[in-house]
């Protein structure tokens, strides 16, 4: 950073790995290696391209800031140099606006491993799980409490829209958790290491859509009772045939509930 002249810019929400043993770790839970392709977002200088280069996969990284750029060029050609076999591509890009089919073009099946900004994190997991779905599985570090809502289990207290959208298209599981320390700047906050396997399609698209718009009327008056915050969604009739209890709050219900709920709703 000193070389280049480079500080860490707000605007993207920019804290760097500084530890090499954290990005070794995420290459290892993601399980990548010879043969796999890894679509990378956010590469910043590298740290974890590199972690992930190592295992012998192939990455394609994606890094929105221009002014990065150089460094991460030079990084990766160090990496090849030395390794003489690490196959990483650049993408310069936004991830909110790329073109994900042209993206993820040359293979049927990508990992994504990512360290995410804290402000990105959660609409472009949900985002990627509806529109990229050659992306079987992501292992994303974010912030703890983005996580925890990633994989909330019913009944817990993150138990909210991402936690059950997720479950639409398949598994979430919190795999480790990151201290603040391995980063500059320093967050306030801690992060954790989320892995979301997508799972056998559990809903044609239609049927997602009345579940998410139904779980999104839920959610967004948590505090009141089923039958109050899906007013207009579902009558009594609809909660009996679903056999859902109408005085219930949205976190305690499971998938499987929702969807039966999503069945019965107008």
């Amino acid at each position: 950073m000193r070389e280049f002249d480079i500080s860490p810019r707000r605007a993207f929400g920019q804290n760097f790995v500084v530890d090499p043993n954290t990005v070794r770790r995420m290459a290892r839970l993601s399980g990548v290696g010879l043969g796999d392709h890894v679509i990378e977002i956010g590469a910043g200088l590298g740290s974890l391209t590199l972690a992930l280069a190592e295992t012998g996969a192939t990455v394609r990284a994606v890094e929105v800031d221009h002014n990065l750029l150089p460094t991460l060029q030079r990084v990766v050609a160090e990496a090849r140099a030395g390794a003489g076999s690490a196959t990483v591509e650049i993408i310069e890009g936004d991830a909110r606006t790329l073109d994900w089919c042209t993206t993820l073009s040359g293979a049927d099946r990508w990992i994504m491993v990512a360290n995410l900004p804290y402000n990105l994190a959660t609409p472009l997991v949900l985002d990627l799980l509806r529109d990229a779905d050659s992306i079987k599985s992501m292992v994303v570090m974010v912030q703890r409490e983005a996580g925890e809502r990633l994989a909330a289990p019913a009944g817990r207290p993150g138990r909210g829209i991402p936690s059950v959208v997720v479950e639409s298209y398949g598994s979430a599981r919190v795999m480790a958790a990151v201290p603040a320390t391995v980063f500059y700047p320093r967050p306030k906050v801690s992060s954790v290491i989320v892995r979301i396997d997508r799972g056998d399609s559990r809903l044609a698209v239609d049927q997602r859509d009345r579940l998410e718009r139904l779980v999104r009327a839920g959610f967004g008056k948590r505090r009141k009772m089923l039958r109050k915050s899906l007013s207009g969604f579902v009558d009594q009739d609809g909660f009996d045939r679903a056999r859902i209890d109408p005085t219930a709050r949205p976190e305690v219900l499971t998938f499987d509930q929702w969807r039966c709920l999503a069945a019965e709703s107008s």
